[in-house]
């Protein structure tokens, strides 16, 4: 006579329980054994390396256009722009995967934002960065020309040029993710109330503010 047994279905449902129990502590082991020591191994790395945040400074400003249109608050604006990027850390590469480029004017922005080419930057190295900035029909806030007029009795025109990017630290093989940076740089130019025979141009290579 052949046997044969009917389990219930708590018992069936207790046989499920105890394997979904084995098959995570093989996980948790797994974790424990590779993952978790990977990720200490980084991560001592990165607090042992700390890389700095990249060194800006503005080499050269040069304003061909800076007016409004007749009659209206629509701005054409015309800029040039070149500046260093120095990478400061001795054992860690920066992917620069983003980079905009804009000039603002006493909190206004009056260019479009100016894109540049990703690249890697090596430890220890510095980059010449060249920006043509342009603005068409930007509208812009009624006090504008009356500020301009201002700055140009003062006998100076101060201008922000601003870079907004994302970068990637290397580590050896390793590549961190992406971080959010912003670069702020002031231009000081001479501004005389004689209308200029060439571009407003700024020259004194200041250090700008970098955030990450």
């Amino acid at each position: 006579m052949s046997q044969y047994s009917i389990e219930s279905p708590k018992h069936c449902a207790k046989k499920e329980l105890n394997l979904g129990k084995f098959r995570y502590k093989k996980l948790f082991y797994f974790l424990s054994a590779f993952v978790f020591p990977f990720l200490s191994f980084i991560l001592l790395i990165w607090l042992i390396l700390r890389p700095s945040k990249p060194d800006f400074s503005l080499k050269e400003t040069n304003v061909y256009q800076l007016n409004l249109s007749s009659g209206s608050h629509l701005l054409n604006s015309s800029i040039q722009l070149s500046l260093f990027a120095k990478n400061p850390n001795q054992k860690v590469g920066i992917y620069y995967d983003e980079l905009q480029v804009y000039a603002a004017y006493k909190g206004q922005q009056i260019t479009t934002y100016t894109s540049l080419p990703p690249f890697y930057q090596d430890h220890g190295d510095s980059n010449l960065l060249s920006a043509s900035l342009v603005g068409t029909g930007l509208p812009v806030a009624q006090s504008f020309g009356y500020e301009v007029g201002r700055d140009q009795t003062a006998g100076r025109l101060v201008l922000n040029l601003k870079v907004i990017g994302k970068l990637r630290w290397k580590v050896g093989t390793w590549v961190s993710g992406k971080y959010r940076f912003n670069v702020n740089c002031v231009a000081i130019m001479a501004f005389g109330p004689a209308i200029p025979t060439g571009p407003l141009t700024s020259k004194q290579g200041t250090q700008c503010s970098t955030t990450i």
